[in-house]
């Protein structure tokens, strides 16, 4: 067999970081499944898909009435359809994360950075609105998308890093929370909930999981 030439090895490098069903099933997956709502919003009924995301959505009324489907349904959505941008988060977020403890693990930490990340933020919410502080409107505001869960993955794999690396590490994700919230609508209310939560998931990611995780060794391919 011909050696392969040098001038393709760093392609084939790059095909590798590629989530894909055999190396990232759970990544791959899951973008798949993201990829089919995004098409969803943006050809299919506008009666249907509002109905699909006001169900979906982790709001205070929401949470109050059926905490568990919203939960669950939440993380299926991006919120706006985007769904190319977000497909290279999870490839530089989520994808490295499951090369090196899998699928099942990966799903864990994902799902339970969302699950926490949401109820941290709708709870107060939902008192707020109970006591008359906030009005009932700041109960049914649309609050769905994968943030928490693959920023939670994200803080993991900062944690794993060493030295200036790992600093490195947790200012570019504590700039990304901000680069998020400064760029939205800062002067909302929803715009303040969200970076709460995304800062939620990060730092659960970096000092829960990360710790947790730093000793498991990598598993085998």
């Amino acid at each position: 067999m011909a050696a392969v030439p040098a001038t393709w090895r760093p392609k084939r490098a790059w095909l590798r970081l590629v989530p894909s069903p055999r190396s990232t099933p759970f990544t791959f997956g899951y973008l798949v499944l993201l990829l089919g709502t995004s098409l969803l919003i943006r050809f299919g009924s506008s009666t249907l898909t509002g109905k699909l995301l006001t169900v979906s959505s982790t709001d205070a009324h929401n949470m109050a009435r059926h905490p568990l489907t919203a939960l669950l349904t939440s993380a299926f959505w991006i919120a706006g359809g985007g769904w190319l941008p977000y497909a290279v988060i999870f490839a530089i977020a989520v994808a490295p994360f499951e090369r090196r403890f899998g699928g099942l693990r990966t799903a864990l930490v994902f799902f339970s950075g969302h699950v926490l990340a949401t109820i941290a933020t709708e709870l107060p919410v939902m008192a707020l609105i109970h006591t008359d502080v906030l009005p009932h409107s700041a109960g049914r505001w649309l609050d769905i998308g994968v943030s928490y869960g693959f920023l939670t993955t994200a803080g993991v794999l900062v944690a794993l890093l060493r030295g200036r690396a790992r600093i490195a590490g947790i200012v570019a994700l504590e700039l990304f929370v901000i680069g998020v919230y400064v760029t939205d609508d800062p002067a909302s209310l929803a715009s303040v909930v969200t970076v709460l939560g995304h800062a939620c998931a990060a730092h659960f990611g970096l000092l829960v999981w990360g710790p947790r995780l730093r000793s498991v060794p990598r598993i085998a391919r």
